[in-house]
Protein backbone atom coordinates (compact mmCIF):
# COMPACT_ATOMS: atom_id res chain seq x y z
CA UNK A 1 0.00 0.00 0.00
CA UNK A 2 1.14 3.36 -0.84
CA UNK A 3 2.09 6.25 1.69
CA UNK A 4 -1.04 8.59 0.51
CA UNK A 5 -3.26 5.27 0.88
CA UNK A 6 -2.08 4.74 4.31
CA UNK A 7 -2.22 8.38 5.20
CA UNK A 8 -5.79 8.33 3.83
CA UNK A 9 -6.65 5.56 5.73
CA UNK A 10 -4.97 7.40 8.60
CA UNK A 11 -7.55 10.29 8.81
CA UNK A 12 -10.36 7.81 8.12
CA UNK A 13 -9.46 6.20 11.17
CA UNK A 14 -9.45 9.13 13.11
CA UNK A 15 -12.95 9.87 12.28
CA UNK A 16 -14.07 6.54 12.30
CA UNK A 17 -12.79 6.01 15.92
CA UNK A 18 -14.00 9.16 17.24
CA UNK A 19 -17.93 8.45 15.93
CA UNK A 20 -18.11 6.24 18.97
CA UNK A 21 -17.79 9.90 20.92
CA UNK A 22 -20.14 11.38 18.17
CA UNK A 23 -23.59 13.29 19.34
CA UNK A 24 -25.60 12.29 17.03
CA UNK A 25 -28.48 14.70 17.81
CA UNK A 26 -26.36 17.69 17.43
CA UNK A 27 -25.00 15.63 14.35
CA UNK A 28 -21.29 17.03 15.37
CA UNK A 29 -18.34 14.79 16.65
CA UNK A 30 -14.45 16.23 17.98
CA UNK A 31 -12.07 14.69 16.22
CA UNK A 32 -8.03 14.66 17.66
CA UNK A 33 -4.95 14.60 15.36
CA UNK A 34 -2.67 12.11 17.12
CA UNK A 35 -0.77 13.97 19.06
CA UNK A 36 -4.11 15.54 20.37
CA UNK A 37 -2.86 19.20 19.39
CA UNK A 38 -5.65 19.91 17.42
CA UNK A 39 -9.52 19.84 18.69
CA UNK A 40 -12.09 19.91 15.42
CA UNK A 41 -15.27 20.10 15.53
CA UNK A 42 -17.04 18.25 13.29
CA UNK A 43 -20.92 18.39 11.14
CA UNK A 44 -22.26 15.32 10.18
CA UNK A 45 -25.35 15.43 7.57
CA UNK A 46 -26.52 12.99 5.04
CA UNK A 47 -23.70 10.11 6.46
CA UNK A 48 -20.97 12.16 5.81
CA UNK A 49 -18.53 14.67 7.52
CA UNK A 50 -18.57 18.52 6.71
CA UNK A 51 -15.53 20.73 7.30
CA UNK A 52 -15.53 24.30 6.30
CA UNK A 53 -12.06 25.53 4.20
CA UNK A 54 -11.26 26.95 7.90
CA UNK A 55 -11.21 23.85 9.43
CA UNK A 56 -9.66 21.94 6.37
CA UNK A 57 -6.86 24.46 7.34
CA UNK A 58 -6.65 23.50 10.54
CA UNK A 59 -6.64 19.83 10.21
CA UNK A 60 -4.39 19.40 7.99
CA UNK A 61 -2.30 22.63 9.58
CA UNK A 62 -1.64 24.16 6.32
CA UNK A 63 -2.53 27.87 4.75
CA UNK A 64 -6.23 28.76 3.37
CA UNK A 65 -4.34 29.68 0.29
CA UNK A 66 -2.67 26.10 -0.20
CA UNK A 67 -5.88 24.73 1.09
CA UNK A 68 -7.85 26.30 -1.61
CA UNK A 69 -5.48 25.91 -4.47
CA UNK A 70 -6.01 22.32 -3.82
CA UNK A 71 -9.52 22.34 -3.58
CA UNK A 72 -9.51 24.48 -7.02
CA UNK A 73 -7.07 21.61 -8.74
CA UNK A 74 -9.38 18.97 -7.23
CA UNK A 75 -12.50 20.69 -9.41
CA UNK A 76 -10.28 21.23 -12.38
CA UNK A 77 -9.64 18.00 -12.82
CA UNK A 78 -12.99 16.59 -12.47
CA UNK A 79 -11.46 14.69 -9.64
CA UNK A 80 -14.19 15.38 -7.73
CA UNK A 81 -17.71 17.98 -8.65
CA UNK A 82 -18.72 20.56 -6.83
CA UNK A 83 -22.45 19.63 -6.55
CA UNK A 84 -21.76 16.34 -4.83
CA UNK A 85 -18.72 17.72 -2.46
CA UNK A 86 -19.82 21.65 -1.48
CA UNK A 87 -22.91 22.79 0.89
CA UNK A 88 -23.56 25.40 2.92
CA UNK A 89 -24.55 25.52 5.82
CA UNK A 90 -26.57 27.87 8.20
CA UNK A 91 -23.76 28.57 11.20
CA UNK A 92 -23.61 29.93 14.37
CA UNK A 93 -20.49 31.33 15.37
CA UNK A 94 -18.48 33.92 17.84
CA UNK A 95 -17.37 37.30 16.51
CA UNK A 96 -15.88 38.99 19.29
CA UNK A 97 -18.74 39.01 22.33
CA UNK A 98 -21.56 38.10 20.24
CA UNK A 99 -23.09 34.88 18.60
CA UNK A 100 -23.59 35.92 14.95
CA UNK A 101 -25.26 33.23 12.08
CA UNK A 102 -23.50 33.34 8.90
CA UNK A 103 -23.65 30.88 5.76
CA UNK A 104 -20.86 28.85 4.93
CA UNK A 105 -19.67 26.59 2.60
CA UNK A 106 -18.92 22.92 4.09
CA UNK A 107 -16.86 20.23 2.30
CA UNK A 108 -17.74 16.65 2.31
CA UNK A 109 -15.03 13.67 3.44
CA UNK A 110 -14.40 12.85 -0.19
CA UNK A 111 -12.62 16.15 -0.51
CA UNK A 112 -11.80 16.40 2.79
CA UNK A 113 -9.53 13.21 1.90
CA UNK A 114 -8.79 14.56 -1.50
CA UNK A 115 -6.96 17.54 -0.18
CA UNK A 116 -5.51 15.30 2.30
CA UNK A 117 -3.43 13.07 -0.21
CA UNK A 118 -2.41 16.52 -1.70
CA UNK A 119 -1.15 18.19 1.35
CA UNK A 120 0.31 15.24 2.26
CA UNK A 121 2.15 14.65 -0.76
CA UNK A 122 4.51 17.89 -0.98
Amino acid sequence: MGQQSRESLDYEKIILKNMANTNMEHGEIILYQPDNTIKLEVRIENETVWLTQAQIVNLFQSSKANISEHIRNIYDSDELSAESTVRKFRTVRMEGNRKVTRILEYYNLDMIISVGYRVNSK
